[in-house]
């Protein structure tokens, strides 16, 4: 019975034993974690997916979110977010919903940490995801700073947002499509574009009097040129602009009439108003043939 006992007590012992080398291990293996998410620093020039990370001076992002217009009625996503300063300031100074994207999992981590200590968590987040990948097309404000090759790689994407989406790149252009706006300070340079309506082909036009000549754009990207069908005869078009969904132009039709057309592209159809030499004013209306 003794030695009975005995093998219980030692058994007992063992099993304490086991269960207290089993929980200092569990602990080690958390404060190691909780120190390595605790002490995790992003340095500057570390290399990522595609790019190695410089951040952004802050009174450049703060020229980059004016230069979009900034309000608390967009939605700002930052592509390549970083320390995820840019969706901090977008909603801290701004009052605008924000999101980053980070494709580093422990940078994504590190940024929305930052947002925590910024009290912004109820506007901006950052999150982690391949900037490629991911549906950025609900955003009013797009903000990057990446390279030439990267924002090439975006912009058939980004011309197929909404009309009116603005652009805001650090540094880099995206190539032949020449920016609305440049800013600069101290050497480094923010660029701005809108999104343009796509306005190519031949369009019907309609307004009061019962005319319905057919007028042909020639775009590339916010640029556009053209000519109204008067007959047999093809008028220029002058004063040409697009900016977003919004479109102005001008024809002197063949009883020397200048009738100037401004107007809001939607899909397939326009519609505005029409000036005419005299003064008076109509609306006008058209569709994509």
């Amino acid at each position: 019975m003794r030695m009975l006992h005995q093998f219980a007590s030692a058994a007992a012992a063992a099993l304490l034993s086991t269960a207290a080398l089993l929980s200092t291990a569990a602990l080690l293996s958390t404060t190691a974690v909780a120190q390595t998410a605790k002490t995790y620093e992003p340095q500057v020039g570390q290399q990522g997916k595609d790019v190695i990370w410089v951040p952004t001076p802050d009174d450049i992002v703060e020229r980059m979110l004016r230069m979009a217009q900034t309000t608390a009625n967009d939605y700002v996503i930052d592509l390549g977010a970083g320390d995820g300063k840019i969706a901090i300031m977008a909603a801290k100074k701004f009052g605008a919903k924000s999101l980053g994207i980070e494709f580093n999992p422990e940078f994504a981590r590190f940024a929305q940490e930052n947002v925590v200590k910024a009290g912004v968590a109820d506007k901006a987040r950052v999150q982690q995801g391949d900037i490629f990948a991911t549906d950025f097309k609900s955003a009013s404000v797009v903000t990057m700073y990446l390279l030439p090759a990267l924002n090439l790689k975006l912009r058939p994407t980004i011309l197929t947002m909404r009309p009116g989406t603005r652009i805001v790149s650090h540094s880099f252009t995206m190539d032949d499509w020449e920016a609305d706006e440049t800013s600069s300070l101290d050497g480094r340079r923010a660029y701005f574009w809108v999104v343009p309506a796509n306005v190519q082909g031949t369009w019907r036009l309609a307004f009061p009097g019962g005319e319905t000549p057919e007028v042909t754009f020639e775009q590339k990207f916010q640029k556009i040129d053209g000519h109204v069908q008067l007959g047999t005869m093809q008028g220029g078009l002058r004063e040409t602009k697009l900016s977003g969904p919004n479109i102005s132009f001008v024809y002197v039709d063949n009883n020397g009439v200048r009738r100037a057309f401004n107007g809001r592209v939607t899909g397939n159809t326009m519609e505005g108003m029409l000036r005419a030499d005299n003064g008076a004013e109509s609306r006008w209306t058209a569709a994509k043939k």
